[in-house]
């Protein structure tokens, strides 16, 4: 089957340039708008981080402008987000609301003159995404998609063990992210693929350039409950990753097969998180006309010690430090434009009826 080619990022102008820094020691003036699933979390963390100060919680919803108020009063709140816009103290943006309504409230905070943090996806579509990247490229400001999982110290210990080659050649991985719930009007695609894609773009540092997917949609059409997405990269490993809002349990496991050795990540397990175990499969080449030898390759498993750390804290660090100096954060918006190019290819797919989707050129020498 022919694989049709589709140029996500033809306006996307390469690595993003950070233009308005804070010199001094004064914290950064911040303002959080939405206070629902995700924004609690995000207040609280502002709050304890000595780089910031929490000025402004914007909500439109009384019931959680309340509860906001009740826990952190003396915080101001505002329902229109242009007023929060207009106030000079606030140098930052952090966004937590549903994911089509990124584009509108980061364009409106761009044009501002803040800085950005929103939370994923950075957009629904590629076009918004490149727009997004533009405006903060040509306001010299930092916009920064939440991608918690690339300052989690269980996926950096991967990573580690893949760039210290510890594995060998990966030749892929498979993903399992599953749950009961939580249903949102987005469907599974654009609520779930996120974190498995953040990870495995930060894993294996190559560009997606070729998506495949199928899914099932129960409750409602076109809104699909349970997906399955196949991932090529440029060095030619693959992903397969299940996603699912129907399962018994919740399970967030991921395994990496190397040449060398293979991995299991847990993100479910607090104590043994990543495994490294030493087993696989070799073949030797005859000497002469006779059959190729397989042997198998049963050795130990170890337990490498990861230091716990709350990944959320280490992610409002590096957006101060981006702010601050001038710096690439590590989830940038470069990362954000290539994980809504690969959800977009994904979606294009599942109207093919799982017909594998290109990723342009252009999207991947921007990744």
């Amino acid at each position: 089957m022919r694989s049709d080619i589709v140029d996500f990022a033809a306006l996307a102008r390469g690595p993003q340039i950070i233009g308005k820094h804070r010199q001094d020691a004064e914290p950064l003036g911040v303002a959080v708008v939405g206070y629902g699933y995700w924004g609690p979390n995000l207040v609280r963390n502002v709050i304890d981080r000595p780089e910031f100060e929490m000025r402004t919680l914007c909500e439109m919803s009384s019931a959680r402008a309340s509860a906001f108020t009740q826990k952190y009063p003396g915080i101001d709140v505002q329902a229109n987000l242009d007023d929060v816009l207009r106030d000079p103290k606030v140098d930052a943006v952090i966004v937590a609301t549903p994911p089509r309504t990124h584009h509108a409230i980061v364009k409106a905070a761009l044009q501002a003159g803040k800085h950005v943090l929103v939370e994923k996806p950075l957009a629904t579509t590629s076009a918004d995404a490149i727009d997004l990247v533009d405006r903060a490229t040509d306001g010299g400001l930092v916009l920064m998609p939440g991608h918690t999982f690339c300052y989690s110290p269980s996926v950096n210990k991967v990573r580690d063990l893949i760039r210290e080659d510890v594995l060998g050649e990966v030749y892929f991985v498979t993903s399992s992210r599953m749950n009961l719930g939580k249903y949102q009007p987005d469907g599974v695609i654009m609520d779930l693929a996120p974190h498995d894609l953040s990870i495995l773009l930060y894993w294996l540092e190559q560009p997606i350039v070729e998506v495949a997917a199928t899914a099932r949609s129960i409750f409602q059409a076109e809104i699909p409950e349970t997906a399955f997405i196949t991932l090529t990269f440029a060095g030619g490993a693959q992903a397969n990753v299940q996603i699912s809002w129907l399962a018994p349990r919740k399970v967030r496991e991921m395994t990496i097969v190397g040449s060398r050795r293979m991995v299991q990540y847990d993100d479910t397990l607090t104590d043994e998180p990543v495994r490294v175990y030493d087993r696989g499969m070799e073949f030797s080449t005859p000497a002469n006309f006779g059959e190729y030898q397989l042997t198998y390759r049963t050795g130990d498993m170890v337990v490498p010690r990861v230091d716990p750390a709350e990944p959320l804290s280490l992610e409002l660090q590096d957006f101060a430090s981006a702010i601050l100096t001038g710096s690439e954060p590590r989830s940038n918006a470069q990362l954000g434009l290539q994980i809504v190019a690969a959800m977009e290819a994904a979606e294009i797919s599942l109207r093919r009826r799982g017909e594998p989707i290109e990723i342009g050129e252009r999207t991947r020498a921007a990744a």
